[in-house]
This record gives structure tokens, sequence and C-alpha cells, in this order.
């Protein structure tokens, strides 16, 4: 699977993404760049999917990756069930300008 190593070591990319889809879930919407959150899409989308089995190993998966056991509950409580009849396709990526520092192309990254 080919992926975008933005300028990070593997740990470093791989902790960031678990921050970044901890507060994803738990604030349901976050801003990042747009590599970033193409990258953190694929990655939010498995875990509702793994959300909606529902069962005790999956919550267990979800836990290895997410750091808040709060916002596991709130994932496999409220957002899956919003998404039972959904075949995928459940964030969306808002584009709103240039970060002012550095001209990055910013987006807003939010649960359909």
């Amino acid at each position: 699977m080919a992926y975008q190593k933005l300028g990070r070591v593997s740990s470093h990319r791989n902790a960031m993404f678990r921050n970044m889809i901890t507060s994803l879930f738990r604030e349901e919407r976050i801003q990042t760049t747009g590599p970033r959150a193409k990258e953190l899409k694929s990655i939010a989308d498995k875990m509702v999917t793994l959300a909606k089995k529902g069962d005790l190993p999956a919550r267990r998966q979800a836990m290895e990756y997410i750091f808040d056991e709060g916002v596991v509950a709130k994932l496999f409580d409220e957002i899956a069930p919003k998404y039972a009849d959904r075949q995928g396709g459940y964030t969306r990526v808002i584009k709103v300008g240039t970060r002012r520092g550095d001209a990055a192309e910013m987006v807003i990254l939010e649960l359909v």
C-alpha cells in the first residue's frame, strides 16, 4: 500500500495519526493540512468500519490504536450506529484555503 511519509520517521508519523484520530472522533471535526487529511481519511474510515462490527475483538483492536478509552466508547456507542446503513465514506474533506505562515493547503476533516 502506498502512503505519504509527510517528512517524518515512521514512529512519529504513527503517533501523529493516532493523536489525530483520537481528536477527530472526540471533536468530530479537525483542521489540518491536505496531505495529512488524505492519509487520515482512510484510517478513520477503517476505524468506523471496525466499530460497526461492535464485538469485543473489534473494540480491543480499536483500543490498540486510539489512545482514549472514552473516545473508543463514543466511537462504538454513538458514531458507529449513525453509519449502520452506510457502506463507507464516513468522512468529508472541506478545503479552507492556505495557512498564512507557510502557504500549506488547510482543510477541515469531519465526520459526515
